[in-house]
């Protein structure tokens, strides 16, 4: 009899040490990567590519985004979205909006690692928080990031991507890449083109990225100039050239050569979050 309790004990104890197991629940906690998308769920091109260039560079060292982690973090990459940004986050690449209200950049606090170009890095200093000299957008990382998948295949004269608040705007244009295609597309046809004309600072720059001149056209006042000189200046270049038709973009051509080296934006890439 005292077998048979002793056993019953040893029993309950493990079906007790089991189901506390069964209990606990794993940890969900991961790096939340914010970028900043239209309210109707479409997904714009240029915000897009922050998930493709970080799923990119954690490729690089074995990591997969959605990976658990031990501790909740929040980073912020491509995008003029610092007013999105709260205490804690950690800024590679971003940079400041430029039309967005003061009271709305609420962080005292940021932990940042680079930002997309010297505005965006005053802009911080002024508020109190260091930021390096570690300048660029980290889409010009995609030719270093997909060396052997998008080559140069010009057949077009020309093309023109609008930003997405002048979409409607290019009725009747011709040879025009839609930002709400899927990204690669949007880059095939920049890369089929001789020259790019843009109203969106993502065709500008993976313009640029890939060796193809490109010319800033500003057909409305409805995204601030600001963010196309912060990311001018951050490529080495003071004042940007500005057209406002489709024939003075085409006469103006493209501004000056930007200097760009991938290696500091790529070294400050925030890999010690998912460690």
């Amino acid at each position: 009899m005292k077998r048979s309790r002793s056993k019953t004990a040893l029993e309950m104890k493990r079906l007790k040490i089991l189901d506390n197991l069964l209990r606990r629940r794993p940890s969900t906690k991961k790096v939340e990567l914010f970028h900043w998308q239209p309210k109707s769920g479409a997904q714009n091109f240029g915000d897009h590519l922050s998930h493709v260039v970080v799923s990119q560079m954690l490729s690089r060292h074995e990591t997969l985004l959605d990976e658990v982690i031990g501790v909740q973090r929040r980073l912020l990459a491509v995008g003029s979205i610092l007013h999105f940004a709260r205490n804690g986050d950690v800024i590679w690449g971003s940079g400041v909006n430029g039309k967005i209200d003061e009271r709305k950049h609420t962080f005292t606090d940021l932990d940042v690692r680079a930002v997309r170009g010297p505005l965006t890095r005053d802009y911080l200093r002024k508020r109190g928080i260091d930021a390096p000299s570690v300048y660029g957008d980290p889409v010009l990382l995609l030719p270093n990031l997909f060396p052997n998948r998008f080559k140069r295949a010009a057949r077009l004269e020309y093309s023109f991507v609008p930003n997405l608040h002048d979409l409607t705007a290019t009725a009747g244009e011709r040879n025009v890449i839609s930002p709400l295609l899927p990204w690669h597309k949007v880059v095939e046809a920049i890369l089929a083109s001789e020259f790019v004309v843009s109203s969106s600072l993502h065709g500008l720059i993976v313009a640029e990225a890939f060796g193809i001149p490109a010319c800033y056209l500003r057909l409305s006042e409805t995204e601030a100039i600001f963010k196309f000189e912060d990311y001018f200046q951050g490529t080495g270049r003071k004042g940007i050239p500005v057209a406002g038709s489709f024939a003075e973009a085409r006469a103006v051509g493209s501004p000056s050569k930007m200097k760009f080296d991938p290696k500091p934006l790529m070294d400050a890439f925030p890999i010690d979050l998912w460690s």
